[in-house]
């Protein structure tokens, strides 16, 4: 499915002083308010930067409050998850404060913007770049000069998975992958990545970048690191996104896997799911103009092409619907694919059978040659009729006598 915010919790260091509880008033019996030190924020950063610039787990390490040891832990995981990923292009710059995202905050805790860039070299061609929140907490008088930092996640923004916990990282010629301690399954997830470029290549020779897969810890996560509404994604067992969020054709893009829809699968449904998502990054689906039943039928045609199985396993459920409420007048579009509609297996069935009755029509190449120019904004009827020698009501008319067939089982 086609479809980066951080937040970096830094605390600064009373000098002996311990921490007041987020409801005790000052002195006067009003709110403290603890003031921002962008100056402190920004030395502090830099320095972050050069830790995972160099690798140097322990000189992360140092940058936290040495009396949490969690907080040490996790700052020591950014600069060894950078080196594994072989980051570079890093930078975090102090942008302004936020109150917004600080209301709510502890006591002594403030909020500010921070624009941050990143890449996986040898994966992404460009680096990622986004604003993101980072969370400062120190004296309300302002007056402290120590900083240390505490911990990465939260907000209301993207939260990038190396920068948000320690990951296990798998790397072969066509593929990245990094999954999240928790899931335990790098080996299965690096397998169908791997077996997935192989699936594309088969029928987009041409494509030889390569795949990045990310793991998340949980689907909530993968929520925080998509920047979606909490159980968007919930059903949806992974989707390709842009690492940043953003359209820009030269943004990176990754597949993103909800492990608690794909982790359950079978070995061939979670093979078909990865294929799918293969082919929406060697294709652009990301960023494309496509309409969905042309985006996604294909992604599902490369993914099915080579896999046996019977027309009761592949579609089934558009089978199921249109005996139950008959055959559809129109190839799915926009409504039939909310991730939250009942029907969305069907839908995402009826738009295969859409891209196979085109390759049966006109080749596999006319079907390859359609989607790679409706990418860039090509209209789909024009191409249908240029390359394929049928308009789209023509197509929709094929596919509609086909998902009858099937239905009644009169399709093999």
């Amino acid at each position: 499915m086609a479809v980066l915010a951080v937040v970096l919790t830094l605390v600064l260091v009373r000098d002996g002083e311990p921490d007041r509880p987020a409801d005790q008033a000052g002195p006067t019996g009003e709110p403290q308010v603890t003031q921002p030190r962008p100056d402190l924020a920004t030395r502090l950063l830099a320095d972050l930067e050069t830790a995972v610039a160099d690798g140097d787990g322990e000189a992360a390490a140092a940058l936290a409050d040495p009396d949490d040891a969690d907080a040490v832990d996790r700052a020591r995981a950014i600069a060894e998850n950078g080196r594994r990923l072989r980051v570079d292009d890093f930078t975090l710059r102090y942008v302004d404060d936020d109150p917004g995202a600080g209301a709510g905050l502890p006591q002594g805790q403030w909020a500010a913007a921070v624009e941050a860039t990143w890449r996986f070299a040898g994966a992404d061609p460009e680096p990622a770049r986004a604003e993101v929140t980072v969370t400062f907490s120190g004296d309300d008088d302002g007056e402290s000069e120590e900083a240390g930092l505490v911990a990465v996640g939260g907000g209301d923004r993207r939260t990038p998975l190396w920068l948000a916990e320690p990951v296990v990282v798998r790397r072969s010629p066509g593929t990245l992958v990094l999954v999240a301690e928790g899931p335990g399954r790098v080996d299965d997830y690096d397998r169908y990545a791997r077996r997935a470029v192989r699936t594309v290549r088969r029928v987009l020779p041409g494509w030889q970048e390569t795949l990045v897969v990310e793991v998340p810890r949980t689907a909530e996560a993968l929520d925080a690191a998509l920047d979606v509404e909490p159980g968007e994604y919930a059903s949806i067992a992974a989707v390709t996104a842009t690492v940043d969020g953003s359209v820009d054709p030269g943004a990176p893009v990754h597949v993103f896997v909800n492990p608690e829809v794909l982790g359950n699968l079978r070995e061939q449904g979670a093979q078909v799911v990865m294929s799918h998502e293969a082919a929406h990054v060697a294709s652009g689906a990301a960023t494309a103009r496509t309409p969905l039943w042309l985006l996604e039928g294909f992604a599902d045609y490369v993914a099915l092409r080579d896999v046996d199985l019977p027309l009761s396993v592949t579609a089934g459920q558009v089978a199921a619907q249109v005996r139950d409420e008959g055959a559809p007048e129109a190839l799915p579009g926009k409504d039939e694919f909310d991730t939250r509609t009942t029907h969305l297996g069907a839908a995402y069935e009826a738009a295969w059978l859409a891209c196979r009755v085109l390759a049966e029509a006109a080749g596999e190449q006319a079907l390859v040659e359609i989607n790679r120019r409706a990418a860039r904004g090509d209209d789909v009827d024009r191409l249908l009729r240029e390359v394929a020698g049928l308009d789209e009501a023509e197509l929709t008319r094929r596919w509609r006598r086909e998902l009858i067939g099937i239905a009644r089982g009169q399709v093999a």
